[in-house]
């Protein structure tokens, strides 16, 4: 599994490291009986129980065999397949096409009533229109993805927008002042596109802000990222996928989620910014 920065992942992987030991310490072996038992080097023992080494499935069968504990097998894989969760490649998420990628997320959407999001690439995919969301994944389909499903993937993240419709949630999303002149498609799905951010922002439960272009802004742009509640962030990187959930960091992206907000318009200046952007295509 790739590495990633995020205190969440080594945070997550440290306590299954802690749940491992604390086997070992109750069956009252050795870490190196551990080891014999399981056919392996004393320091893969070693290194497990550490965290600097990630256990596979097979790794934890072993383990738990050895140490007696093998009614805790399935909860302790269970803990893996969380951490391993964490932080995802896109090649890995999408080896099977983009539709079950954003399948994925739809119980994510549905359980959560408060939406925070910004980008400072693309319009985010609760706001995109059909055409908008097509050039957006033929695009990440042909740089690396394989599998050619991309209507597929199309029509589940348009079924994915009726949340903004469905039970009391609200929604802020705010957007970099660049994101409406960049994209793919033609001049008419841009177009459309613009129209389709004047009319959402209409809406009571919908809050869309435009981060204006200029010289003395105080907040410079980020990676786009989501917030659901205030218990999950999910970023976006040009590797793969992050999803945190420790308070400290989900506390730091929204600080920076307030302070952007605050450097946005709204309103009757954010439809100028869209209805100049739209004028341009012309």
């Amino acid at each position: 599994m790739a590495q990633s920065p995020s205190s969440s992942v080594q945070q997550a992987r440290q306590l299954l490291a802690a749940r491992l030991r604390e086997l070992v310490t109750d069956s009252g072996l050795e870490g190196k009986e551990v080891a014999a038992r399981c056919g392996w080097y004393p320091s893969k023992v070693s290194r497990i129980t550490t965290g600097q080494q990630k256990p596979t499935e097979g790794d934890i069968r072993a383990w738990c065999a050895a140490t007696g504990a093998e009614d805790r097998t399935e909860d302790l894989i269970a803990s893996l397949r969380a951490v391993e969760g964490m932080w995802v490649e896109w090649r890995r998420m999408e080896r099977a096409g983009l539709r079950r990628a954003q399948e994925a997320v739809l119980p994510l959407f549905e359980r959560t009533h408060w939406f925070r999001a910004y980008s400072s690439w693309f319009v985010p995919g609760l706001l995109q229109t059909h055409g908008y969301t097509a050039d957006v994944l033929r695009a990440v389909q042909r740089r690396r993805v394989p599998v050619d499903d991309v209507a597929d993937a199309v029509a589940v993240r348009m079924e994915r927008q009726r949340v903004l419709h469905e039970g009391q949630r609200r929604f802020a999303f705010l957007v970099e002042e660049s994101v409406l002149s960049n994209g793919l498609g033609d001049g008419g799905t841009q177009a459309e596109q613009l129209d389709r951010l004047l009319t959402v922002g209409a809406q009571p439960n919908i809050s869309v802000g435009v981060v204006p272009t200029r010289l003395d802004r105080t907040r410079m742009p980020v990676e786009g990222f989501w917030i659901f509640g205030t218990e999950q962030v999910n970023v976006e990187l040009v590797s793969g996928h992050l999803t945190l959930t420790q308070p400290s960091e989900v506390g730091m992206y929204a600080d920076t989620f307030t302070a952007l907000a605050e450097m946005a318009v709204y309103g009757q200046k954010a439809r100028t910014l869209i209805l100049k952007a739209r004028d341009s295509l012309a």
